[in-house]
């Protein structure tokens, strides 16, 4: 049996060209030799290892753990990246996030319901200032913790949004309701 390269399945113009002979199959030329790998075990790029020991898996084109202490500046600050989410965390951030968008139209709503009363409890330019100061307040809680905690665990960024959410809860709104008494 031949192992030649007439043999193959397609041929195309150009195929004879002695630079893409590999050598034939039968193994008279010796294979390439594979370029040495390097001790640390390499993921594929996107993957995070994680346990115990992921500090001596590296990503795939990364250098070694050695070459990356060289490049530290010299104070040691590092600067750490955000982390990437899962995809339950990426649905349960835009939940909190409708969460905090309908606090802030419940402040406005409840806010607006309040407007007969005020005159009994504070001035009105108090009263408008703290209006859109509630008004505006989830949308700065939602805003500011997911900007302070890009580099932190994800629990810690569902811990403050939790409680964001069950502190700003839009009260006039929750014990007036849209319609009133």
């Amino acid at each position: 049996m031949t192992t030649g390269r007439d043999d193959d399945a397609l041929s195309w113009d150009g195929d004879d060209d002695p630079t893409l002979d590999l050598g034939d199959s039968a193994g008279s030329d010796p294979a390439p030799e594979a370029p040495a790998r390097s001790s640390v075990p390499e993921l594929p790029r996107g993957y995070t290892a994680v346990g115990k020991s992921s500090e001596a898996v590296g990503a795939a084109g990364t250098p070694d753990a050695a070459s990356v202490e060289e490049e530290t500046p010299a104070g040691g600050d590092t600067v750490a990246e955000p982390r990437s989410l899962g995809n339950g965390a990426l649905v349960a951030l835009g939940v909190l996030g409708g969460v905090y968008a309908l606090y802030a139209i419940g402040w406005i709503v409840g806010g607006l319901r309040l407007q007969g009363w005020r005159p009994f409890l504070v001035t009105d330019l108090m009263y408008q200032g703290s209006l859109w100061l509630a008004v505006l307040a989830p949308v700065l809680w939602f805003a500011t913790v997911v900007l302070l905690t890009r580099t932190g665990r994800t629990w810690v960024r569902f811990a403050w949004l939790g409680a964001g959410a069950v502190l700003l809860v839009p009260w006039p709104f929750v014990l007036i309701g849209a319609v009133g008494q």
